[in-house]
C-alpha cells in the first residue's frame, strides 16, 4: 500500500507560481511512475504531468508545457510539480498519482491516488 499526501496548494493570483509537493510513504517510491492530475469543477479529472521512475523521463499536458515542472526526489519520496505564470484556468484541485506499472498520462495506469490539494489563481 502507498499513500500519497499532497501539500502547497493555495491562492495566487495570475502570473505567480506554486511549488506543490507529494510525500510518499509505504512501499518502495523509487520504482513507481509518478504524476500530477487536476479537477475543476464540473471537470473531468485530467492530467497534468508525469515522470517515470528510471530512466527520468518527463511528460505534460500542452496546457502547462514550459510553465510546469515535474521533479522527484527518491531519498525523500517525493515528487514535486513547480508551477510558474498560472492562469485562472489553472484553478482546480490537484492530485498526486503513483502507478507501478505504466508512466500515468491518463487517469487508467493511476493505482494510488491522494487527497488533493486546491489551486486557485485569481485574475
Amino acid at each position: 500500500q502507498v499513500r500519497l499526501q499532497e501539500s502547497g496548494g493555495g491562492l495566487v493570483q495570475a502570473g505567480g507560481s506554486l511549488r506543490l509537493s507529494c510525500v510518499a510513504s509505504g512501499r518502495t517510491f523509487s520504482g513507481y511512475a509518478m504524476g500530477w492530475f487536476r479537477q475543476a469543477p464540473g471537470k473531468e479529472r485530467e492530467f497534468v504531468a508525469s515522470i517515470s521512475a528510471n530512466p527520468l523521463i518527463t511528460y505534460y499536458a500542452d496546457s502547462v508545457k514550459g510553465r510546469c515542472t515535474i521533479s522527484r526526489d527518491n531519498a525523500q519520496n517525493t515528487v514535486n510539480l513547480q508551477m510558474n505564470s498560472l492562469k485562472p484556468e489553472d484553478t482546480a484541485v490537484y492530485y498526486c498519482a503513483g502507478s507501478n506499472y505504466r508512466v500515468p498520462t491518463t487517469t487508467g495506469p493511476v493505482r494510488y491516488w491522494g487527497q488533493g490539494t486546491q489551486v486557485t489563481v485569481s485574475s
